[in-house]
């Protein structure tokens, strides 16, 4: 049995599905109904007793500067890359940090706590099943093994969440990996997930971290906000304007 130590949290990116909102807020910060996103994520992480949290951040940067006052053990990475990289380049910017680790991403709002509890038996990803049509990424397990991931979604899988557990051993071989598709390969135009998901799949015998629908939401664009918080729809009229 491991246990996480630590966790990284990716904030670095654009939002742009969110925009008008977010070329004046960072996505993690904008709030739903009246809770920024992040400290939903930060809240749940001191639940399970999880202190030393990284948080990479990017875009608009200066408005993350109260945090580390705010939650003692919290500590700000800059991503100088999150313009012209993709999500690769925040994990590594944070890559010392990843044993023992929790990386989650900064736009979603943890609704239940024990989704984010610390033990875990092997390295993977929390996912739900799924029956129904979905375009997120569909996770294929045998034996509690991950075997095969579609990033074009479907019918009938576990559908990954951005709430992954890492443990020394594979965060090593994590960083590792990183370094190789981020320095010598320059593999920079792809989401850190894909390090070992599809560039060294062979090297990692991942699982999952069964989960209810409703223990975390995902809000990746301003409809999916809104349907969370009705307070926005002006925005997206505002967009529509546009």
């Amino acid at each position: 049995m491991h246990k996480v130590k630590r966790a990284i949290i990716v904030a670095a990116g654009t939002g742009t599905r969110m925009l008008p909102l977010t070329e004046r807020t960072p996505k993690p910060l904008i709030k739903v109904n009246g809770l920024r996103m992040i400290d939903s994520v930060i809240a749940a992480l001191h639940a399970n007793g999880i202190y030393e949290i990284y948080v990479v951040i990017g875009h608009l940067k200066e408005q993350f500067s109260d945090l580390p006052a705010q939650y003692p053990g919290l500590e700000l990475i800059e991503n100088p890359h999150y313009v012209n990289c993709n999500n690769i380049s925040s994990l590594y910017m944070a890559r010392q940090h990843l044993e023992d680790v929790m990386i989650l991403d900064a736009d979603q709002l943890i609704r239940n706590p024990a989704a984010l509890s610390p033990e875990f038996e092997r390295s993977g990803y929390n996912a739900i099943w799924t029956d129904e049509e979905t375009k997120e990424w569909l996770l294929t397990v045998e034996d509690g093994v991950i075997t095969g991931c579609s990033r074009t979604g479907g019918r009938g899988g576990w559908q990954l969440y951005s709430v992954s557990r890492w443990s020394a051993e594979d965060g090593q071989r994590l960083r590792r990996h990183l370094e190789e598709e981020f320095e010598e390969k320059r593999n920079r135009q792809i989401y850190w997930d894909d390090v070992a998901l599809f560039c060294h799949p062979e090297e990692y015998r991942l699982g999952i971290r069964p989960m209810r629908r409703e223990d975390v939401v995902e809000i990746d664009s301003l409809d999916e906000l809104i349907a969370m918080d009705a307070g926005y729809a002006a925005c997206k009229g505002e967009t529509n304007h546009e």
